[in-house]
């Protein structure tokens, strides 16, 4: 993820993944930026993990990861002409989550809060997965074995 998502070089020895094993992980993310035309902080913090794991030479493909969104953070999966629409500017997360897409990551949009705050489906990216809900998202995921990222 070369343009998202800074890391520090840790100390040598530090506490790290297995190179060897094939990680499933999830994230939750139901806030966005406190101003809109500001990138999500949640999403930034994907590529992140991605990138420090990847520097310190875990295999890119031993990490699935998905995104869980719903309430607000609803906002930040809107095509750029839904958001524009909607908050008068382009999406900020459109760079951002086109590259978490080539990434392999895989973004899943509660269809309740959709329908809750009045968002059509196809004011949404092409690349999200609409699901039942946040909830049905993650009992699901963890039966798939993903381990979720607490914070």
């Amino acid at each position: 993820m070369p343009s998202f998502g800074p890391v520090l070089a840790p100390p040598p020895g530090s506490f790290n993944l297995n190179p060897e094993t094939h990680y499933k992980v999830s994230i939750d993310v139901g806030e966005t930026a406190e101003f809109p035309g500001d990138q999500s902080r949640k999403l930034t913090s994907v590529a992140r993990f991605l990138n420090m794991h990847a520097q310190q030479g875990i295999p890119p493909e031993n990490i699935e990861f998905a995104v869980i969104v719903h309430g607000m953070a609803a906002n930040d999966l809107l095509t750029d002409k839904a958001y524009q629409a909607r908050f008068n500017s382009p999406n900020p997360n459109t760079a951002l989550l086109d590259e978490l897409n080539e990434a392999g990551v895989t973004v899943y949009l509660c269809s309740q809060t959709a329908a809750f705050r009045q968002m059509a489906p196809s004011e949404f990216r092409e690349d999200i997965v609409m699901a039942v809900s946040a909830m049905t998202t993650h009992v699901e995921l963890q039966q798939q074995g993903y381990t979720l990222i607490p914070f």
